[in-house]
């Protein structure tokens, strides 16, 4: 599979685009008055202790206090999992592959006091209302390694499937790590040498040394280090061997990345491009059109069908339907084929607009076991080139597949798009006959208060029309039964719910 990445930098955005075969398959995105703060250490102090959700809030200097939970103040090992590609292997040869029985949490309040003082980093960005998820386990991660210097514990990335690979690396750390403290070994490290690892380790551990000198010269709140910029981030977790090319359109930019990669990857060697056409980057590798599509609620797939896509507070549904395919043999078969072609759209769709959380599938219902276990194998299969952690269960009776996909960022749409002002963000707007009657009910309530004959109302100008013709004889039974005139006066500037009754 050939990949690509394009980078896009003004002064205000940078834009990467990971490309599979001549399509985006991946985008992230960084503002320079939005800078992401997953993987920055925060020295906060907590404000308040919540006992009945074992949790607690902590001011790490953000609008909103970060939220972190009991399990992520403990030795937990899925507290830094967030920083490692694909999950980790925590059960060392001698478990048998079993995870040890784990005992109970001490209560939160035993470990936290309001005013304490604690060393904390970002697991997941603030999503929508709610604020940073925290953890008190520190994950610095490396090319090659992840260094986890509060935890005694050395890890495989499960991505790395060769049980050999896996002892020669485990053997490797164990040799050369700093006794008591952690590492996972990411998927990079996958043949590469112990001069490699020990570099890797050497810079981390450094690292570590003066993040540990900060937090001693200062006082809650306070950033004490702050991750990678999206550029950087991307060539140190997704840059490998089968990236054919990296293309910039900025100069500072591609400067920038030669060095970090002379740095950190000596040993790679990559087509770095500087774009100098007067075509705008994105426009030219079709990106635009590309990225527009993902905002959209409705993708149509080739054979005629197509998916919609909603996304609410709780999770998002997918709904798969067979729009205009008819098919050519018999039902089943077209059901079939529209599930399994939508099976590959929905993968690429989550991962290219970084859909997290709880995901509900809603594929059309199929009566033949083996055609259901057929488009569930086929989702698992579809998944697998997916970064993110997902976890899916079978289809149900009711042909709808529950999964999860682990969510560390906003999602495209919502880094992109707010809340729509006209609607406030419920998608629809009541309909100009059910305004038109809420005013006449409105009229039947204000009337009789009011003093003289005359009264004017205010509305939109779809409105106004509405009640000039259709409706008009509801406005003129109201002036018989009330003995009063009512002049309607169109304003473009109302909402099309918004109206007014005021006295001439």
């Amino acid at each position: 599979m050939a990949k690509e990445l394009v980078i896009n930098t003004t002064s205000h955005e940078t834009r990467v685009a990971l490309l599979e075969n001549g399509h985006i398959a991946e985008l992230y995105i960084e503002r320079t008055r939005e800078r992401g703060i997953v993987g920055n250490i925060y020295l906060g102090k907590v404000i308040r202790v919540l006992p009945g959700m074992q949790a607690a809030f902590v001011d790490i200097g953000l609008e909103k206090a970060a939220f972190l939970y009991v399990a992520d103040v403990l030795d937990e090992m899925e507290a830094v999992e967030q920083f490692i590609d694909g999950g980790s292997s925590h059960a060392k040869p001698e478990d048998d592959g079993g995870k040890p029985e784990r005992p109970p949490l001490p209560p939160i309040e035993d470990l936290l006091q309001e005013g304490q003082e604690i060393l904390v980093q970002v697991a997941k960005e603030p999503l929508g209302t709610k604020g940073a998820r925290i953890t008190s386990h520190i994950s610095l991660p490396g090319r090659h390694l992840v260094y986890m210097p509060t935890v005694d514990h050395i890890g495989i990335s499960r991505r790395i499937e060769n049980e050999e690979e896996k002892d020669r690396l485990r053997r490797i750390v164990e040799e050369i790590r700093p006794l008591g403290t952690g590492f996972i070994v990411r998927t990079a490290a996958e043949g590469k040498s112990e001069e490699d690892l020990r570099a890797d380790m050497q810079f981390l551990v450094g690292l570590w040394k003066e993040i540990a000198r900060r937090r001693e010269e200062r006082h809650a709140t306070c950033l004490i280090h702050s991750d990678l910029d999206v550029t950087s981030k991307v060539l140190r977790d997704i840059l490998t061997e089968d990236v054919s090319r990296i293309v910039v359109d900025s100069q500072v930019e591609y400067n920038k990345i030669v060095r970090f990669l002379g740095t950190f990857m000596p040993k790679l060697q990559y087509v770095i491009e500087l774009y100098d056409e007067t075509e705008p980057i994105f426009d030219a590798f079709g990106l635009e059109v590309e990225i527009a599509r993902a905002l959209g609620r409705k993708v149509w797939l080739k054979s005629g069908g197509h998916i919609i896509i909603e996304q609410t507070e709780a999770l998002t549904a997918v709904d798969v339907n067979t729009g205009r395919f008819v098919g050519k043999h018999n039902l089943e078969d077209t059901i079939l084929k529209t599930n399994l072609e939508a099976v590959k759209e929905i993968a690429f769709q989550l991962r290219l607009r970084n859909i997290g959380g709880l995901i509900i599938i809603d594929f059309i219902d199929m009566e033949k076991e083996v055609h259901r276990e057929k488009v569930h194998s086929a989702l698992e299969e579809a998944l697998k080139n997916d970064k993110a952690k997902t976890n899916i269960l079978k289809i149900s009776e009711l042909g709808l597949v529950e999964m999860t996909r682990k969510r560390v960022r906003e999602s495209i749409g919502r880094t992109l798009c707010e809340p729509c002002p006209y609607c406030e963000g419920k998608g629809y707007v009541k309909s100009r006959v059910t305004t038109v009657y809420e005013i006449f009910r409105e009229l039947r309530r204000e009337i009789p208060g009011m003093p003289g004959n005359r009264l004017s109302l205010l509305v939109h100008p779809d409105i106004a029309a509405l009640l000039y013709d259709e409706e008009r004889s509801g406005i003129e039974e109201l002036e018989q039964l009330f003995a009063k005139q009512i002049s309607i006066t169109a304003r473009p500037d109302y909402h099309l719910e918004e109206f007014e009754i005021v006295m001439e």
